[in-house]
């Protein structure tokens, strides 16, 4: 499971490719919930994890294979985010889980 970004997924790619019992690794880029910005727009190459037939690449670059868009870390830090948890309801205005 790697609800977190794009370099998290990294390490998790890393770990699974070590790991003769990984089977599945989740993943949240482009969620419906990352409203604000994209979760790529933290790497230099997001094409890193194209994904084909359900597929990724393990990424083969130094360190994690993947290489930060440090400009783009500074530019949104200095924003700051608003992003808090969704709260979702129901039709009857219930809440309902996300």
């Amino acid at each position: 499971h790697c609800p977190l970004g794009p370099i998290a997924l990294a390490a998790c790619l890393q770990l699974d490719a070590v790991c003769y019992n990984a089977f599945i690794q989740e993943q949240s880029l482009g969620i419906h919930y990352n409203e604000s910005n994209d979760l790529l727009d933290y790497v230099k190459h997001p094409e890193v994890f194209d994904y084909d037939k359900g597929m990724v690449k393990i990424p083969n670059g130094p360190g994690l294979g993947i290489e930060i868009n440090e400009e783009y870390v500074i530019e949104r830090a200095a924003i700051g985010h608003r992003w808090r948890n969704p709260i979702w309801r129901h039709a009857d205005g219930s809440f309902a889980e996300w």
